[in-house]
């Protein structure tokens, strides 16, 4: 049973940014959401997070794959040092599977999928995060988005 589902709820009020900060980092980082990942219908990861970094990241890693190269996801946040034990969510495929991990797991649970199934969740994920952020603040994503920080994994 291929069941994975991700949630988030806008933790900031919709007036906390506008197009004035496009370039303000501390701002930037200052709005966050509670977000969810549910496996089978358990919550498997509840963080409140950096959801403009956290959509960074996704982007990045969107316009990283094709069709004959799907990278790994992996999602840093410049306000969390410690990735001794790995990122706070990524997405490992192998062979025609990936697994979702977290650092932050709030239960064991099989979480491997189908990688198209896993790809398709996380391209999703990333469109409609981008059209909430958007409807929600009220803010044009082209102004931000290279004046968000994004920490790759490539300096671990």
């Amino acid at each position: 049973m291929n069941n994975l589902q991700f949630t988030y709820q806008f933790s900031n009020e919709p007036h906390a940014i506008s197009n004035k900060h496009s370039r303000d980092v501390p701002t930037i980082l200052s709005i966050d959401a509670i977000f969810i990942v549910k496996i089978k219908g358990e919550v498997y990861l509840e963080a409140e997070i950096a959801i403009l970094e956290f959509y960074k990241a996704l982007l990045k890693w969107k316009q990283e794959f094709t069709c004959s190269h799907i990278p790994a996801f992996h999602y840093y946040t410049i306000e969390y040092d410690d990735y001794e034990d790995g990122a706070i969510l990524p997405m490992l495929p192998f062979a025609d599977k990936a697994r979702i991990t977290t650092i932050w797991a709030e239960v064991d649970i099989y979480n491997v999928f189908d990688q198209s199934y896993a790809v398709s969740k996380l391209v999703e994920l990333e469109a409609k995060l981008k059209r909430d952020i958007e409807n929600y603040f009220l803010i044009d994503w082209e102004k931000f988005v290279r004046h968000i920080p994004y920490v790759s994994d490539n300096i671990f």
